[in-house]
């Protein structure tokens, strides 16, 4: 192994055991990456759910038209998107805003009218129905989102008035037109909060005669087949519809709101990355301490004949393996706290505000989550990266020590009385030399009769791994006068 790399792994775990300042270091380092994890996590799966509900109620692509499309202009579309191998089923539709009435409570909401039997291969809407059946459903009823149900007050089986701005236009023509009287057919709930305030579905038909379309549509839902690329969907379909209708993927019908979400866990990640860079400070601060208290052992290092940048590289080495280390903790701890994340929501809920309470304000009582491959890498790369360069610094003072400087000090730090009186002694000049050649012996120490004085000595008994000194050899440290007293 190489010195350096051997060293680091001595200094950071001396005696095969953890010493404090590593543990310390290790510690903060995987607390930002299980932090950071755990919110990339939380935040991707509620983006990731929102995608699913969004999907399963409108679809992956949807064509919008800029007038409204005729049978012919519908059967045009139709041909385009039944020759497209990666279309599985698609259903025209019609939209609008209503208001509905029930007991002089009113409510304002967004309405669809689908063909049933297209609409169900596109939208599972069964999935999500509480109370209520499909087979209930005819044209004179409707499907009302959990929240508008529960605003008006309706149960199923209920009659509601929907008045619709068709009723406007026949005013202006001096004629009357009474609000339609509907029955709520089922009630559906998808965990959306704009979908489930303001959503009402009902047939096609309907649609067309609360609205006076006569035949006419607004657009088509379209469902693809599994892993297609929607974007690349989307632009085959734009090329070959007509020039009147256009294909738009789900992300961009709702880009505000996706906008929004993919905000805020940006700004999330952003604030959370700190935590990173303050365990980096961390590490930094505790290699600069090890390079303190090591300067004797650092400056004996260069005196043997050991260059900067290796004595460099054992500090960066240092900083590394603190980081690869602290990052695995960090994914095992985060993976943890995702698996048991719905227990430690329903313990807070419970110590709390108690957990029907919680759900009711807050509106889930378990967290989604969603780890995508690329928010692991980002992470692992960012704190192995932020670690590393928080070694560099503490590295480049270990490489400016003076080796006799270093062990200058360290000889006067030993007894401050010492070096006081030292002050005098005449100026010396060091160098590392084998033992035979100064006829030194081990044990022997300040002895005045070699032909070199000796001020302070160092024995090594085992070389260093990679250096190609003699085994078993004696290294010393001497020191030979060079002047006069200072």
């Amino acid at each position: 192994m190489f010195w350096p790399v051997y060293l680091a792994f001595k200094q950071l775990f001396p005696a095969g055991r953890i010493s404090f300042f590593t543990l310390v270091s290790i510690t903060g380092v995987g607390l930002g990456v299980a932090l950071l994890l755990v919110s990339t996590s939380v935040m991707g799966g509620f983006g990731y759910q929102v995608e699913r509900m969004i999907i399963d109620t409108q679809g992956e692509i949807q064509i919008h038209a800029r007038v409204l499309l005729a049978p012919a202009q519908m059967e045009e579309i139709e041909k385009v998107l039944a020759v497209s191998p990666q279309v599985a089923a698609f259903a025209p539709y019609a939209a609008g805003m209503i208001m509905l009435q029930y007991h002089n409570q009113p409510a304002f909401s967004m309405v669809q009218g689908f063909d049933w039997k297209k609409m169900q291969k596109v939208i599972p809407i069964e999935r999500y129905l509480t109370v209520g059946s499909l087979a209930d459903m005819d044209n004179d009823s409707v499907i009302l989102s959990s929240i508008l149900a529960s605003s008006l007050g309706v149960k199923v089986g209920d009659a509601i008035s929907i008045y619709s701005p068709l009723i406007l236009d026949r005013l202006k023509k001096n004629e009357v037109l009474l609000p339609r009287e509907v029955r709520v057919a089922a009630i559906f709930h998808i965990g959306h909060q704009q979908l489930d305030s303001s959503t009402v579905i009902c047939s096609l038909r309907l649609m067309q005669d609360l609205y006076g379309l006569q035949q006419s549509l607004h657009g088509c839902n379209v469902r693809l087949r599994p892993g297609v690329n929607y974007d690349a969907v989307a632009d085959a379909l734009n090329r070959a519809l007509p020039p009147y209708a256009s294909a738009l993927t789900w992300f961009e019908a709702s880009a505000e709101f996706q906008s929004v979400l993919k905000f805020e866990r940006n700004m999330i990640f952003f604030l959370l990355t700190f935590i990173v860079v303050v365990a980096a400070f961390s590490v930094m601060s505790s290699l600069l301490v090890t390079v303190v208290r090591k300067t004797r052992e650092i400056g004996l290092l260069s005196a043997m004949g050991g260059k900067a940048r290796n004595v460099a590289l054992c500090f960066c080495m240092q900083s590394l393996i603190i980081g690869c280390i602290g990052t695995v903790a960090g994914l095992i701890g985060g993976f943890l706290l995702l698996q048991f994340r719905d227990d430690i929501v329903r313990l807070i809920a419970q110590a709390t505000m108690g957990e029907a309470t919680f759900v009711k304000y807050y509106q889930f009582s378990s967290l989604p989550a969603y780890t995508a491959g690329k928010d692991v890498f980002i992470i692992t790369v960012f704190s192995i990266v932020a670690s590393a360069f928080s070694g560099l610094l503490p590295a480049w003072r270990a490489a400016r020590l003076n080796p006799v400087e270093a062990l200058r000090s360290e000889w006067h730090s030993a007894s401050p009385a010492r070096g006081r009186a030292e002050q005098n002694l005449p100026q010396w000049r060091y160098q590392t030399v084998r033992a035979n050649e100064c006829g030194l012996r081990p044990g022997l120490r300040r002895e005045r009769e070699h032909s070199r004085p000796i001020r302070f000595w160092e024995k090594y008994t085992a070389e260093p791994a990679g250096w190609s000194w003699p085994a078993g050899c004696w290294w010393v440290v001497v020191g030979e006068r060079t002047g006069a007293p200072a």
